[in-house]
Order: structure tokens, then C-alpha cells, then sequence
């Protein structure tokens, strides 16, 4: 496996007009290694993703690179490009598309499509049998589901994955659960998982940083015995 970090991230800050909103981030992840970032609402998860992703500039000094070459400055489709999936929080699919169209858009080219929706096929098993059906009228984990197979499709090395447990019940989350870590075991895919859901993060993860206000104020290891207790603790104050 490679020393090379599949994301570094280096006094990262970034925000909205004036405003900043994440001050000086910084961590790694290598390949096929799993890091959860938790915290509450309107801490600037979302935001710091964001700008991993190329849609806010970033500040100051702050720098990111993926697999080793600095993505800085990028827009988004270049970074993509890049073998990166990106799972936004808000609705990301095309409603009145089909299942099967919104599939293809998680894709570079359509060579490899049967083959993708194979892949996803074995992670997701309604999806064969829906892919004409519009994406619109599956139900809201049906279409959570689909948000990852898409991402899934091109079988990413690096995955950024923002709240996507957010309002599905149990038995859609213990499947999710179980796909990331098929995905990155087959794939050695790294993820950076966006979450508020704590036991669904930690069952996922290797580690994890405790986001507060922008910043990264506590790390762990996920299998640590106290680490939910921890991570409670900090969110309650």
C-alpha cells in the first residue's frame, strides 16, 4: 500500500463572503482508510467539504492535495476526474430521470456501465430491477441508496460522503454501513464520512476528528472503548 496520503488536508480555511467559516483544518487520510468528521449542525462540515471539492476557495495558506498532487484551485469536474466521489448533503439526484440515467452521470465516459451497475447491483439489489424506473418515485431511502450507488459506479478511490444516514431508519443505515466497508475492503477506497449519527460513524470508521466551530478540536481511533463516550461529552458542551 501506498505511503502517499490518498487526501492530505493542510491549514485548510474557507467560507462564504466575508465570513469564515472553517480555520485551518488539517489531517490525512491514506489508502483505504476510513475517517469519520463529526459534529453538530452548522459547524462547518459541510463547508469544509465543500471547499475539498473545489466549489469555495480556499484562504490563506491552506492547501489540498489528493494522491499526492495538490488539487488547490481546481474546479470540480477536475477533481472528479481524479477517481473522487462526491456524496452531497442536499437532494443531489435528477428527479424526473430514471434510475438508470442517474447512474450514467456517476460515470466518466460510458464504457464499464454494465459492469458498474453490476457493482452497484451487488451492494444495492433493487436497482436492476428499477433502473427505468424515475428516480423521483422511489422512496427516500431508495434514493439515498441510489446517491451512493452512483458514486459507487466508477469505483472511486476516495469518497467524500456528507450526512448521508440523515433520516433513513435502522435497517437502511446497517446496509449502508455494510457497503462502505465492502467497497473500501474490494477497492482499498478511502472515505471521509460527514456525520452526525455517531454509532453508524464509529461502526464505519477507523478514525475519527470532532468537529466544533470550524474547527478540528478532538481525534481518535473509532475502536477506541471510550470513544463514543468522548465524542457525547464534547457534543453536549
Amino acid at each position: 500500500m501506498s505511503n502517499i496520503p490518498t487526501l492530505s488536508v493542510s491549514n485548510v480555511s474557507c467560507g462564504y463572503g466575508e465570513a469564515l467559516i472553517v480555520r485551518e483544518v488539517s489531517f490525512d487520510i491514506q489508502p483505504g482508510q476510513i475517517i469519520t468528521l463529526l459534529g453538530k449542525n452548522g459547524m462547518g462540515k459541510t463547508t469544509l467539504l465543500k471547499a475539498l471539492m473545489g466549489f469555495l476557495p480556499l484562504r490563506h495558506h491552506g492547501q489540498v492535495s489528493m494522491f499526492g498532487n495538490v488539487t488547490t484551485g481546481l474546479p470540480p469536474h477536475e477533481i472528479a476526474r481524479r477517481s473522487v466521489a462526491y456524496t452531497p448533503q442536499e437532494q443531489a439526484l435528477f428527479q424526473d430521470l430514471s434510475v438508470e440515467e442517474n447512474l450514467r452521470l456517476g460515470m466518466r465516459d460510458d464504457k464499464g456501465f454494465e459492469d458498474g451497475l453490476a457493482h452497484v447491483a451487488q451492494a444495492f439489489s433493487f436497482i436492476p430491477e428499477r433502473r427505468k424506473q424515475r428516480a423521483g418515485t422511489l422512496s427516500g431511502g431508495e434514493q439515498k441508496m441510489l446517491l451512493v450507488a452512483r458514486a459507487l459506479m466508477s469505483k472511486p478511490s476516495l469518497m467524500l460522503i456528507d450526512e448521508i444516514t440523515e433520516g433513513l431508519q435502522p435497517s437502511v443505515i446497517e446496509r449502508l454501513a455494510v457497503v462502505l466497508k465492502a467497497q473500501r475492503d474490494a477497492f482499498g477506497t478511502a472515505i471521509l464520512l460527514i456525520e452526525q449519527h455517531i454509532g453508524f460513524a464509529l461502526s464505519v470508521a477507523d478514525a475519527y476528528l470532532l468537529f466544533k466551530s470550524g474547527e478540528i478540536i478532538d481525534r481518535g481511533l473509532a475502536g477506541d472503548a471510550d470513544a463514543e463516550k468522548q465524542i457525547v461529552e464534547h457534543l453536549s458542551l
